[in-house]
């Protein structure tokens, strides 16, 4: 659940950071290249990593950035887990995150391949029917003139309380019978745009 709320705030950070130097035409993720993955701890000892295996995203030849999470694509490597949690906090599985943002293009307009920068990333993700703001650092790798990878500088931290889904993190911890599962979820995030 936690896991949903980072990996989107992950994703609008990867869009916003996207070197999207030459910015009269839009970029676009590359599906097999992109990915939004975070953390979950159980019984307070037991770490383990999770992602979301369709993620895409786009920004505008103004700058405009809008990321989607399918979160019906939802990979914990538990059938029975992934199930609970389409259940229980993705609607059924039915629900997609959205994030949305403004990206400066003049910032990064002028990357030369092989370039790095980090970028500030202020953007908004729409979960669940909650909005809310997200702020993170990202690094911006210009591959080639055509192609930006993009990823987390840091850890984005999101918490179920924020996200309004801590009754479906609740339902989680009864049904698997564990003492206690965190509430607030490391995200990171690697995206490749291409124009």
């Amino acid at each position: 659940m936690k896991i949903l709320a980072s990996m989107a705030c992950a994703i609008s950070l990867l869009i916003s950071s996207a070197a999207f130097a030459g910015g009269h035409i839009a970029w676009k993720s590359v599906a097999e290249e992109s990915r939004v993955a975070f953390g979950s701890v159980k019984k307070n000892v037991a770490g383990e990593v999770h992602h979301f295996n369709k993620v895409s995203g786009v920004v505008k030849e103004l700058g405009e950035m809008t990321i989607t999470i399918d979160l019906a694509s939802l990979e914990t490597n538990i059938d029975i887990r992934n199930e609970r949690m389409a259940k229980h906090v993705f609607d059924e599985g039915k629900a997609t995150a959205l994030i949305t943002g403004k990206i400066d293009m003049d910032e990064l307009n002028g990357m030369k391949a092989g370039e790095t920068k980090v970028v500030d990333l202020d953007a908004k993700l729409s979960f669940a029917g909650v909005d809310t703001d997200i702020e993170a650092e990202m690094l911006v790798a210009r591959l080639s003139e055509n192609r930006v990878l993009v990823t987390t500088a840091d850890f984005i931290l999101l918490s179920t309380k924020d996200l309004g889904i801590d009754a479906g993190v609740d339902m989680l911890k009864k049904l698997a019978k564990l003492p206690e599962i965190t509430r607030v979820v490391p995200i990171a995030v690697r995206m490749v745009f291409q124009k």
